[in-house]
């Protein structure tokens, strides 16, 4: 429908007045700010949605200024082949479904260290938080959209390599719709 309205609007004759075309313009953009708008909010929907816990989200400009000062662990916790494609620079790979909290205990002893978790959009990695906080890590945060919020404010993620890369493993295609900056792979 939005594409109706632009081919009319560029065919309108010269003779139709500015305003009409200012008018129609207005109602263009006012559309297009809706729909930026929804999407954003649909992602807040499904994160509420599934947010079943207390731990806390942290934006991923909060996470990149505590990274940069090495004041925090970082922890991927989606699959080996996620984590593979793209993580987080620094972020050590727990998974979800082999996640184990002996490996947890074993590089993460003192139980004051502020912990990072992040997966596709925040919704994994919650869980595993989850299980951190009942072993009695005080300081445990999910991140608020996961690595396609961390990409979308172009921060750097790299590959198995350890090079920068734009490909990030999104879990599926309709999470990748979040993935707003960087090429979706799932």
């Amino acid at each position: 429908m939005l594409e109706v309205v632009v081919k009319e609007l560029l065919f309108l004759p010269l003779q139709e007045s500015h305003k009409m075309k200012l008018k129609i313009i207005s109602i263009l953009a006012f559309f297009l700010v809706i729909q930026i708008g929804v999407a954003q909010e649909s992602l807040n929907e499904v994160l509420k949605k599934h947010h079943k816990s207390d731990i806390p989200y942290i934006s991923a400009t909060e996470l990149r200024m505590q990274q940069s000062k090495n004041e925090v662990i970082i922890l991927d916790s989606r699959e080996l082949q996620e984590y593979k494609v793209s993580h987080i620079e620094s972020a050590i790979s727990v998974g979800f479904d082999v996640f184990s909290m002996e490996n947890i205990f074993k590089f993460v002893k003192n139980k004051e260290t502020p912990i990072v978790i992040y997966c596709t959009l925040g919704i994994r990695s919650e869980m595993i938080a989850a299980q951190l906080k009942k072993a009695g890590y005080k300081d445990v945060k999910s991140l608020y959209g996961g690595i396609c919020e961390w990409k979308n404010k172009e921060y750097k993620v790299i590959d198995s390599t350890q090079q920068k890369t734009n490909n990030i493993h999104t879990y599926s295609k309709q999470w990748s719709r979040w993935l707003l900056n960087g090429n979706p792979i799932y």
